[in-house]
């Protein structure tokens, strides 16, 4: 059985619904910790059982029969809480059940020295993969597109994209990157270890998108550059909670210093056509209607 965690959310939804046209809805199980969110999918054929990467007795009911796990990473350190110790646990329990092959969703600013506090857990996490004993792939998926909306959208909504000096990112869809998690993990090409960056086509920074929002609102939208101690005074003032002020710091500096930059056409190779742009991603956010 191939099993996907956090089906429930938008990149293991999207999972769900790339596997189910490569393989029966009998051979998939979904990993989540609140079942009844996926009802429907239940009707469809696939198993749906809870599991929780605090409760390892949980992931061991959820993953019953499983011969590839596809481990969506933890979003735990946004609340307070150890992705890492998650990661552990559900790397231990795999291990346990004899999982053919663990594939596990990292990111391209995977690094113990990243900027970016996600890519020092994601490089944890693949220490801990490679010291499991278990075949293993891990994903580096480019910067996920929505997040460029989503961080920047009080900017496209007053008209400045404001932060400091920032770089190119190879901003990448959740659709692209879950169509190619699904291959792998239905086993339809494999990596041993970690996967080249999968990544969109282009590099952009915050000047790139804040034309192209011009373009889609047909207003002006500008990219004001402030000091890194402005920023950070502004964090301050919104009260916002330290992982999430560390995460936006972060990407700030990752940025500047390359991290997300790199452009590579093993995306585009697996998925047999052009990654989405994004222009795309921002005329569907922000085009007029």
């Amino acid at each position: 059985m191939l099993i996907i965690t956090g089906a429930s959310g938008k990149l293991g939804g999207l999972v769900v619904e790339a596997l189910q046209r490569l393989v029966t809805s009998d051979q998939i199980g979904v990993s989540v910790r609140d079942p009844e969110k996926l009802v429907e999918l239940s009707a469809s054929g696939v198993r749906v059982r809870r599991g929780d990467y605090e409760d390892a007795d949980s992931l061991r009911h959820a993953w019953e029969g499983a011969r590839r796990v596809l481990l969506v990473s933890s979003n735990a350190a946004a609340s307070g809480g150890d992705p890492l110790q998650q990661h552990e646990t559900a790397i231990s329990v795999a291990k346990e059940l004899g999982v053919e092959r663990l594939l596990y969703t990292s990111q391209v600013s995977a690094n113990e020295r990243s900027h970016f506090p996600p890519g020092r857990h994601h490089a944890a996490t693949e220490r801990v993969l490679a010291g499991s004993g278990l075949a293993w792939t891990s994903m580096r998926h480019g910067f996920y597109s929505d997040s460029a909306m989503n961080m920047n959208a009080q900017g496209f909504a007053n008209g400045n994209l404001v932060g400091p000096v920032d770089g190119k990112v190879a901003w990448t869809t959740h659709e692209d990157l879950a169509q190619v998690d699904a291959l792998l993990l239905a086993g339809k090409e494999t990596f041993e270890g970690v996967t080249p960056p999968l990544t969109g086509s282009e590099g952009l920074d915050l000047t790139d998108l804040a034309q192209m929002a011009s373009g889609a609102t047909g207003r002006p939208i500008k990219r004001k550059i402030v000091s890194e101690e402005d920023m950070i005074a502004n964090l301050e003032r919104a009260n916002l909670p330290t992982a999430v002020k560390g995460v936006i710091l972060g990407y700030y500096r990752a940025a500047q210093a390359g991290e997300f930059a790199i452009v590579d056409p093993t995306l585009e190779r697996l998925l047999g056509r052009e990654p989405r742009p994004t222009q795309d991603v921002v005329r569907r956010h922000l085009g007029r209607r």
